[in-house]
């Protein structure tokens, strides 16, 4: 069978991308070859927007046509159309600029409509993206989307198979008079490349993905870029009290493990980030079994996920600040050794909790792990996890929830998601409901009452934070709707694992490292 880094390297394989090139001279591709040409609504009908003259008048009243025959559905999507003869291109890919999102700025909707676009020009040689820009920043986005949007998870499939899609695809980018430079194709790749990790890792299936070969996987890839590595396996973990991440996982044959990757900047660090991901790599809900949509919960490790793309992604880029990852991960199923309903375990700290529920299993992981980073006294700590089923609830399935103990940390993430189009949206840490949490037989129990679920779930984590001899700034991200793609795609996002976060946690290293 195909090893699990054989699938990751394989979804690792990216197109070549340039700036400028395409049909002033350059060595033309072999094989079909697209060009990639924006639409937007002007008195309420679709037009070509041609802003580097690629077409000639004919043909883009032609394709203009061929577009008011969809009346308002070329919204949002990207249409192919066959070129006619003598054209240097064999086809032309017509996506929207305009986005139903109000917020949306033109750096965000440039990155959709390139998603977009590559998604539907599956199995080409090579794209030309001749959309209009105004500044680098948009020029990363259009990169982003089409290495985003061209991406396909590669599965497992038996030799000689074919799921190839835009992973031989050439990438030319009309950059126009931006200032973008190599170094912005560098950082677009490297942003792209996190979240397409990610991806992977989530769609991994869980018999092939669990906690010590994750943990393996992690060590491999950090290797790898020379960044520091250990692993706590599950004796490790009891030997060191880590009484979380063990109860958790007592119920699998896969024990449980915690990863600790450290990257440590040549140059004085500007600052030292903690980011911390939940890892669940496959949650049934362990003696309170789920009681639906198992057959997508090995996506409980996204946050986990996100972290490691982050980390490695700061590491590739060379930033000047300090970034440790932590990987919190344990599988809870139930059998005759899971933790049960009415359990007290101890915390790395000490602490004392009661389970009333094994379902709500992330946060003590995570809160295992958060005493573990605050130790090292960074200056933030990050954690990301698929929390609650209360996020999903509240925010729906393509904004997370962000709840932080710092007004300016709070802004800075969520301005930088934004901009990433990973959106979020502050919820408070209301102080109340953490009387629901307090419990008759232990220091906390790790459930209060329905109501205010995503929010008592991040009180418990901030109860840890709180604890800390140093108290970093600290911000929670409950990414449990946006994780998953059950749907269809769209924009740049496909089927199954989104990747979500990890952009924005590199974004976060590369504003603090200025």
């Amino acid at each position: 069978m195909t090893s699990l880094l054989d699938i990751l390297a394989e979804a690792d394989r990216l197109p070549t991308v340039t700036l400028d090139g395409g049909d002033d001279g350059g060595e033309q591709p072999t094989g079909p070859w697209g060009l990639v040409i924006g639409v937007r609504a002007e008195s309420g009908r679709p037009v070509v927007v041609d802003p580097h003259a690629r077409l000639d008048p004919a043909t883009r009243e032609a394709l203009t046509g061929s577009l008011e025959t969809l009346a308002e559905d070329w919204k949002g999507v990207a249409v192919i159309v066959a070129a006619p003869a003598g054209s240097l291109y064999d086809f032309f890919t017509l996506t929207a600029l305009d986005d139903a999102d109000p917020a949306a700025d033109a750096t965000v909707r440039l990155r959709r409509a390139a998603g977009s676009a590559a998604r539907a020009s599956t199995r080409v040689a090579a794209l030309t993206f001749a959309l209009p820009v105004d500044s680098a920043a948009e020029v990363r986005a259009i990169i982003e989307g089409a290495l985003l949007g061209g991406y396909s998870y590669p599965g497992i499939h038996r030799p000689g198979a074919d799921a190839s899609t835009l992973r031989t695809v050439q990438i030319d980018v009309i950059v126009g008079s931006t200032q973008a430079d190599d170094a912005d194709v560098t950082a677009a790749i490297v942003a792209a490349r996190s979240t397409r990790l990610a991806r992977t890792l989530i769609d991994l299936p869980p018999n092939l993905l669990y906690p010590s070969s994750f943990a393996k996987v992690a060590e491999e890839l950090a290797g790898a870029e020379g960044l520091d590595v250990h692993i706590r396996d599950a004796d490790a973990l009891r030997a060191e009290g880590f009484g979380g991440l063990i109860g958790v996982g007592q119920g699998s044959e896969h024990e449980p493990a915690l990863v600790r990757v450290d990257y440590v900047p040549e140059a004085p660090a500007r600052a030292h980030l903690a980011f911390v991901g939940k890892g669940i790599t496959y949650d049934a809900g362990g003696i309170n079994l789920k009681l639906s949509e198992q057959d997508y919960m090995n996506f409980d490790m996204s946050g986990a996920a996100a972290v490691l793309a982050a980390v490695l992604a700061c590491a590739r880029l060379r930033l000047p600040v300090r970034v440790t990852a932590w990987m919190a991960l344990a599988e809870n199923v139930p059998s005759g050794t899971s933790q049960r309903p009415s359990d007290v375990i101890t915390l790395f700290d000490g602490t004392t909790v009661e389970v009333r529920d094994t379902d709500a299993e992330g946060r003590l992981v995570l809160a295992d792990a958060i005493v573990a980073a605050t130790a090292e006294h960074p200056d933030i700590v990050v954690d990301i996890a698929t929390l609650t089923g209360a996020q999903q609830i509240g925010l729906g399935d393509r904004v997370s929830a962000l709840m932080a103990n710092d007004d300016n940390l709070a802004h800075d993430l969520a301005g930088l998601a934004t901009s990433a189009d990973e959106r979020v949206w502050r919820m408070p840490l209301t102080v109340d409901l953490a009387e629901g949490l307090r419990s008759r037989v232990a220091d906390i129990a790790n459930k209060a009452d329905r109501p205010g679920g995503m929010l008592t779930a991040a009180l418990f984590l901030e109860h840890f934070v709180s604890r800390a001899e140093h108290v970093p700034r600290w911000a929670h991200l409950d990414i449990c709707g946006p994780a998953i793609n059950r749907k269809k795609p769209y924009g740049f996002t496909p089927l199954g694992g989104t990747g979500v976060g990890g952009r924005t946690l590199l974004a976060l290293a590369q504003h603090v490292s200025g």
